[in-house]
């Protein structure tokens, strides 16, 4: 008697399940690494940590990181992040070192070499040529008694962690702890050099990531462009005013020029009535509505319009509007 098949849709739930279970198993691994590495950095690995930092913050020159294989991704990773944290910074490929790429390292740069087990033959030409002009080298690796390490000035020594491969083999929760003591590094760095949210939106002006890092004057609407109108006016004339801007809002200004209030599409809705059209502004007006300042971030001010579920805000300088930015704008410049 022949064995029974499998429903082909039992076999793909037992595949489903086998491959969350293996998803979990692979968290689990990288998780106790990056834990390890907690462990280490409040232990012996903290001060040459803070040796590494000091040293990169007092060269003159650049942050050359280099690796082969995974770890040179992992290199090219943390290159690029140090760099865009305000720490110039590149990736030198170890190989490529050997054949004149060499002449990219300065006197004054600082090398951040990576390699698990520190005895990556590709790095020996450029942690030869490191000691030779004495060029300071930082070691990332899991061997303190490494070629590597032996060479270096700082030694930023990983602890041991189990791969989550199952043949603890291929480069994974490695990688993983490569990659999180680089962000360590560079984020360490980042504060150490007051790098400012302003700072971080020069070097990233692409995207949505460029366009929530501007400021509200990159955006509004200013000059003739502002819906306003004073205290006193008739609602009739208002309207106008709003329906002629078409930013669905009118500002209410005092004898000052400072804005005192502001009338929406939803207040119009909330005092209809037959006498509406000359009722005065004041009466009908939000007092006291909410605001930006035409240097604030975007990343805030859409936190604001999302917050208070209003569509414009107006932009205020010493109390008076000098402009107005309305969520459309964000969403064409996407950033919202």
């Amino acid at each position: 008697m022949g064995m029974g098949k499998l429903k082909p849709a039992d076999t793909s739930h037992e595949r489903a399940d086998a491959a969350i279970e293996s998803a979990l198993r692979t968290l689990e691994a990288e998780g106790s690494g990056i834990d390890a590495l907690t462990s280490a950095l409040r232990n012996g690995l903290g001060a040459p940590f803070a040796a590494a930092v000091e040293l990169i913050r007092s060269a003159q020159g650049r942050v050359i990181v280099t690796g082969m294989g995974k770890s040179g991704h992992v290199g090219r990773k943390i290159a690029s992040t140090l760099a865009s944290t305000g720490t110039p910074a590149f990736f030198v490929h170890p190989a490529e070192a050997g054949h004149g790429d060499l002449g990219m390292v300065g006197a004054n740069d600082v090398i951040i070499a990576l390699s698990w087990s520190g005895e990556t033959a590709e790095l020996k030409n450029i942690t030869d040529y490191s000691r030779r002009h004495n060029i300071a080298l930082i070691a990332m690796t899991a061997n303190a008694e490494s070629t590597l390490a032996k060479n270096a000035d700082v030694v930023l020594s990983l602890p041991q962690a189990r791969e989550a491969c199952p043949h603890n083999l291929a480069p994974t929760t490695s990688a993983l702890m490569q990659l999180a003591l680089g962000d360590a590094l560079a984020i360490a760095l980042l504060e150490s050099h007051g790098f400012t949210a302003v700072d971080f939106g020069l070097l990233h002006p692409g995207g949505k990531l460029g366009a929530l890092l501007k400021t509200v004057r990159d955006f509004m609407h200013a000059g003739d462009a502002v819906p306003l109108a004073p205290l006193g006016t008739r609602m009739s004339n208002a309207i106008i005013v709003m329906t002629t801007k078409g930013l669905g809002c009118v500002g209410i200004t005092d004898a000052a020029g400072k804005l005192v209030g502001i009338i929406t599409d939803g207040d119009l809705r909330r005092h209809m009535r037959n006498d509406l059209l000359d009722a005065k502004v004041d009466d009908v007006m939000t007092h006291k509505p909410k605001s930006v300042h035409p240097d604030q971030l975007i990343s805030e001010t859409l936190e604001l319009l999302n917050s208070t579920k209003v569509t414009a805000l107006f932009a205020v300088e010493d109390g008076c509007p000098v402009g107005i930015i309305h969520v459309h704008d964000l969403l064409r410049a996407g950033a919202a």
